[in-house]
């Protein structure tokens, strides 16, 4: 049982590494146009009548990119914290002309898009914390408790960008849609973003059971220290009662 910690908190981490190296791929989607980040983008959508617009536009963590010839991000404007997701918008189009009414008019899709990437980037930061505890999980169980509450709160937050995320970009396709524009999501910014939440989910349970595995270990010692007891007291009235059943024949002869 003992030696079952180690192999848990070796678990936990390579599976948390997993999740933060996922979250790592979508955020720094539209920094750089190198494989695989110039495969990964949250929506693509046709820009038809949208003045000084890519055709197709491209929606990704830090910009809004065009797209070349092989289906990968190129021609990525300027990089911009929190870019939010809303055509009309400066950091976006900068125009209401041809674009679809759903987006006139409302800051649904700025504020989902903008608490999404703070939540985002809190989970990375809950992560990357409990990959450093989680060193101490391999060798006790406060580490394990520790690192599972540091993921614990990762997860909380990966699951709010996560929600938030597919809230935000499947409205906004189908917004597109509605207007005779082709939009579709992009598959790997979704299947990375909740597979990091899975991965999450995955390490806390297992930093729990890690952190309880000594504990279990000694209750079954102190279980076996009573029974030893138990048949050590058995054993000593057995040559109690062999002794009275010698002396009674002894009276009797």
């Amino acid at each position: 049982m003992p030696a079952s910690r180690p192999l848990l908190g070796f678990t936990s981490l390579v599976l948390l590494a997993g999740g933060i190296l996922l979250q790592f791929l979508v955020i720094l989607s539209g920094t750089t146009q190198s494989n695989p980040e110039n495969q990964i983008y949250f929506l693509q959508t046709s820009t038809n009548g949208i003045p000084g617009a890519r055709n197709p536009s491209r929606w990704t963590f830090f910009s809004i990119c065009g797209v070349d010839g092989n289906g990968r991000n190129t021609d990525c404007g300027a990089t911009v914290p929190a870019l939010p997701f809303s055509p009309p918008n400066p950091h976006d189009f900068g125009t209401a002309v041809g674009v679809p009414p759903d987006f006139i008019g409302t800051n649904h899709y700025f504020y989902l898009s903008r608490f999404m990437f703070a939540f985002y980037l809190v989970a990375l930061f809950f992560s990357v914390i409990s990959l450093f505890t989680g060193l101490l999980a391999l060798c006790s169980r406060l580490g394990g408790y520790i690192s599972a509450l540091n993921v614990g709160i990762a997860l909380f937050f990966q699951s709010l960008a996560a929600s938030l995320l597919t809230a935000c970009f499947v409205q906004g396709r189908d917004a597109f849609r509605r207007a005779g524009q082709q939009a579709s999501i992009g598959v790997k910014a979704f299947a990375f973003t909740w597979a990091a939440l899975f991965c999450f989910l995955l390490c806390t349970v297992l930093f729990c059971i890690g952190g309880s595995v000594s504990k279990q270990s000694s209750s079954s010692r102190r279980r076996g220290g009573v029974f030893g007891r138990k048949a050590s007291t058995r054993s000593r009235g057995s040559f109690i009662d062999t002794e009275s059943q010698r002396r009674v024949k002894d009276e009797y002869e």
